[in-house]
């Protein structure tokens, strides 16, 4: 098979044995494979595979047919449209992943849609949902609104019907953000006279938690999974106290299968029924053949974007 390859540092698309699947576990044709920020996090050395999964191959979410069953399979069939969240290994021409970790593909979505469906809808829906408990009428806040876990935050939040104040950098993107559910979309200097929130999202990491604290309802929660613009602030606990505050942090990687598979399984209940009834949709800003897998993490590196970069195999 190929695949992309990180070493020293770089890109490149080498051939691999093709791997093969064992108990409960699925091989899978990939077709799409959407990037994500734990991608070029992994590619400049700061964010290692978890034990266990491809250390030098990327690629966190995929999509495709399923093409062949290990021993235990008990769901999917060769030739079934599965999507799936990966601990590494996704941006090949074909991945095994185990079966509990896949989802099936709504009629209504491509390739691409698909290749960038996994990971950030099921990120969004574990922060917002699980850990955050969004409820209707609440006052939601999610910072980095137009990149891939933004913009499925941002429709989630409206489809539960709660109202939906983001922050969005590039002032191109923003009408879009809106599109999507948003009420208001703002700069990120401009959020805390908008409040106070009932849940904040955190996709940009330090430099916002001082404000969103101090941007707080009663009660309020602030989920972090995100810390692209830096890891470490200075934090006021009686401004915390005051709001009876909770802040939480969360990553979706490294858990383990049990995990995930919970995970999924909240996603196919709440979500696929909302992509099927084209209430949420997946934004995808560009594609790409494996082969020019540096153009785009270009791409993705240079932000100013809505929504996903998929990577696509033919």
């Amino acid at each position: 098979m190929r695949c992309v390859v990180i070493a020293d540092g770089k890109l490149a698309v080498e051939e691999r044995p093709d791997p093969e699947p064992g108990f409960g576990q699925l091989l899978v044709r990939v077709r799409a494979a959407g990037l994500n920020g734990a991608d070029l996090l992994q590619l400049r050395g700061r964010y290692p595979a978890p034990p266990g999964e491809p250390a030098d191959i990327p690629g966190l979410e995929i999509a495709g047919e399923v093409a062949a069953t290990g021993p235990g399979c008990l769901r999917f069939r060769p030739g079934d449209r599965v999507m799936a969240i990966v601990g590494g290994g996704g941006q090949a021409e074909l991945c095994v992943v185990h079966e509990r970790a896949c989802m099936p593909v709504p009629s209504v979505l491509d390739w691409p849609e698909a290749g960038g469906f996994p990971e950030v809808f099921t990120t969004a829906h574990d922060a917002l949902i699980t850990q955050a408990g969004l409820a209707p009428g609440e006052h939601l806040l999610v910072h980095g609104a137009a990149g891939g876990v933004g913009t499925a935050a941002v429709q989630l939040g409206a489809a539960v019907g709660a109202r939906v104040t983001a922050t969005v950098r590039d002032e191109r993107l923003r009408s879009g953000v809106a599109e999507l559910g948003a009420h208001t979309v703002v700069a990120p200097d401009e959020f805390v006279g908008k409040g106070p929130f009932d849940v904040v999202l955190e996709l940009v990491g330090a430099p916002n938690m001082d404000a969103n604290v101090k941007a707080l309802a009663t009660g309020g929660r602030i989920v972090v999974i995100g810390v692209g613009a830096g890891a470490k602030f200075e934090l006021n606990l009686l401004a915390l106290m005051a709001a009876r505050g909770a802040i939480r942090g969360s990553t979706l990687r490294a858990r383990p299968l049990e995990e995930k598979a919970l995970a999924m399984r909240g996603v196919e209940r709440h979500v696929l029924p909302l992509v099927e009834a084209r209430r949420v949709r997946v934004p995808v800003a560009a594609t790409f053949p494996l082969e020019r897998v540096d153009e785009a993490y270009e791409r993705f590196a240079a932000g100013g974007k809505l929504g996903k970069i998929v990577l696509t195999c033919d």
